[in-house]
């Protein structure tokens, strides 16, 4: 049985012919379709379809019945198979979703706890692996870890890549590229700004005064030239 239930979620199916006319009415009948691989022909629906009577009957019958659990129309459809005791008693069996227009079985709880512990031991197992490797013992020393190899081969792998040359396509035909582009985009270039001058750093300048020097006018005679008053001479008594 977990066999089936395995193969059954790596398995998909969808009818291309119903996908444009899928709705909540006929979704049950694109189900049912015989090239279905999750249906079961021996359920309650096939012989209510076989007698042409409506989905409402399945309520009075007992066995396998599948029912349209939620709709979100156009592109989610879920419909629950399921286990029918009595009017009021059912037991869930599987669930399928449909996503436009393709059927997928809906995994159960163990399948994803079996899933998400084989993820952690095998992650763990290569954790341990590779801690092995780097192990080393000797007599005298006993046991350490080693690690440079490692760093080494990481370093090597860098120079690698760096000592790599670029192909005649990358050294010339970009730069091609990148001068078309600067002539019809040319790039804007912004004058750098000039820091703002601090208030201690400013000196204060005094006004020079202008000294007006003033010409000697032409008018007047030199020094030189102005002549010495007379002399008084002393009248002489009679």
């Amino acid at each position: 049985m977990s066999t089936d239930k395995e193969h059954n979620l790596s398995i998909t199916w969808h009818d291309s012919a119903w996908i444009p006319v899928l709705n909540a009415g006929n979704v049950l009948d694109y189900f049912s379709e015989r090239s279905n691989p999750f249906y079961d022909r021996q359920c309650n629906n096939e012989i209510i379809k076989m007698q042409r009577l409506s989905q409402d009957h399945l309520v009075n019958m007992t066995g396998t019945e599948y029912i349209v659990l939620h709709v979100q129309e156009p592109i989610l459809y879920i419909i629950r198979k399921q286990y029918r005791h009595s009017q009021q008693h059912v037991t869930p069996q599987v669930d399928y979703y449909i996503i436009a227009g393709t059927v997928y079985q809906a995994p159960d709880l163990g399948s994803v706890l079996n899933c998400r512990l084989v993820n952690s031991v095998h992650n763990l197992q290569s954790a341990f692996e590779e801690a092995q490797s780097f192990s080393r013992y000797h007599p005298s020393k006993g046991y350490w870890w080693d690690f440079n190899q490692q760093d080494h081969s990481e370093k090597d792998e860098k120079k690698k890549k760096k000592d790599e040359p670029g192909s005649i396509f990358q050294r010339q035909r970009v730069d091609l590229l990148l001068g078309e582009l600067a002539k019809k985009f040319p790039p804007k270039f912004v004058a750098p700004t000039q820091p703002e001058a601090k208030a201690e750093d400013v000196v204060k300048v005094e006004p020079k005064q202008d000294v007006k020097h003033e010409k000697p006018s032409t008018d007047k005679q030199t020094d030189s030239t102005v002549k010495p008053p007379p002399d008084k001479r002393q009248k002489l008594a009679r």
